[in-house]
């Protein structure tokens, strides 16, 4: 287990919620993107807005931030700026992985009830609840009549090593 390990784990993440959003969230009406859903977080919106604000959170209290409010799901009904939002977290995430190292993954960074995570066990985490929500959200995807695919690691893995 390394940081090498961890940043090209997260570069999956960030590929894999960038292919949600391109190939199937942007094709979604309004209607269906909002559309209320007795399951889990809710709507295709809700769960989108979830996932950011974990990422968020996570990472600002890794970076000893005071992590923002959650966002009201209700309150956000521009894509475009929920898309923005978006990379501005991710970005935010990729620099701080950017300075990672070997040695702080048996660190413990975080406060609180997290107090006694190693970094590793974290950052593992973020990228395991990360998964969870985007199937999901392919769940609900294809209960709105989307074809969707696997978002299957390895899958990310051959399209990397593709020549």
């Amino acid at each position: 287990m390394n940081a090498d390990a961890f940043r090209q784990f997260y570069n999956y993440h960030f590929a894999e919620n960038r292919k949600l959003w391109d190939a199937h969230i942007t094709l979604l009406s309004q209607e269906q993107f909002t559309q209320d859903v007795a399951y889990s977080i809710g709507s295709v919106r809700n769960q989108i807005v979830h996932l950011i604000s974990v990422d968020e959170a996570w990472f600002s209290d890794l970076q000893g931030v005071m992590p923002p409010a959650w966002p009201d799901p209700a309150d956000l009904a521009d894509r475009r700026a929920i898309r923005a939002h978006w990379d501005a977290v991710e970005q935010s995430m990729r620099g701080y992985l950017a300075g990672l190292r070997d040695e702080m993954l048996f660190e413990k960074p975080l406060e609180g009830e997290d107090k006694d995570l190693l970094l590793w066990q974290a950052l593992l985490h973020v990228v395991n609840h990360g998964t969870d929500h985007r199937a999901q959200i392919l769940r609900l995807l294809h209960d709105l009549g989307v074809k969707t695919g696997p978002q299957d690691y390895v899958f990310y893995l051959y399209g990397q090593l593709q020549p």
